[in-house]
């Protein structure tokens, strides 16, 4: 066996130093550079850098409402568990709705996907959210179609869905037409819900509260 590093703290450092040393995070504002930081050390991929659309306040506004206390809305159940629950600064609640009870019937009656019709579950907590999708491109469709029908709007968009079937147009939508919404997306067809959870980290924590 090779050796390998063991201590938590040391692999930490390591990891976000070689971020900082190979990715181009020169043309992010302050805030931002921490969240790209957290998606690349997500993924393994310091190209997503160049590959990152956001609004100019994202990060503050998602900060902001982390730290009020905001509820997360997250479009599946893996996007929720990959949020750090002991670095929430405000004991937020994690809401994932694609299991609940009424989507099936819900998606048959709109003609769409259950992630979609779990959208629909978020409108009473939609005001001042932390919206993270990380895996269903029609959800995030879903939501932009749920704002444009005069919805409360959320804090901040992240909008990581992953795929070869609507993943880069949802996001080009998001990107070109944010609603007036603060937003973070993925371009292309890259995304998951590891690199959604790691946005939200990177609202809550920064670059602390690691899972090593």
């Amino acid at each position: 066996m090779r050796p390998y590093e063991k201590d938590p703290a040391a692999i930490y450092a390591q990891s976000f130093a070689t971020v900082r040393k190979e990715a181009r995070l020169y043309r992010f504002p302050e805030g931002m550079d921490v969240m790209v930081t957290r998606l690349i050390h997500a993924c393994g991929m310091v190209e997503i850098a160049d590959r990152l659309a956001f609004s100019p306040e994202a990060y503050a506004a998602g900060r902001a409402a982390i730290a009020g206390g905001a509820p997360i809305l997250c479009d599946c159940e893996m996007v929720g568990a990959g949020v750090i629950r002991r670095a929430l600064p405000a004991e937020n609640e994690v809401v994932v709705t694609l299991n609940d009870a009424r989507v099936p019937a819900m998606a048959k009656e709109m003609g769409t996907t259950r992630s979609a019709a779990a959208v629909e579950l978020w409108r009473p907590q939609l005001e001042g959210a932390i919206v993270a999708i990380g895996n269903a491109p029609t959800a995030l469709f879903h939501l932009l179609e749920v704002l444009e029908s005069g919805a409360q709007k959320p804090a901040v968009i992240l909008g990581f869905p992953v795929g070869f079937v609507g993943a880069a147009e949802s996001k080009a939508e998001l990107a070109d037409n944010p609603r007036a919404t603060e937003f973070v997306a993925l371009r292309g067809r890259r995304g998951g819900s590891a690199m959604a959870s790691a946005a939200v980290n990177a609202l809550a924590a920064g670059l602390g509260g690691g899972t090593l």
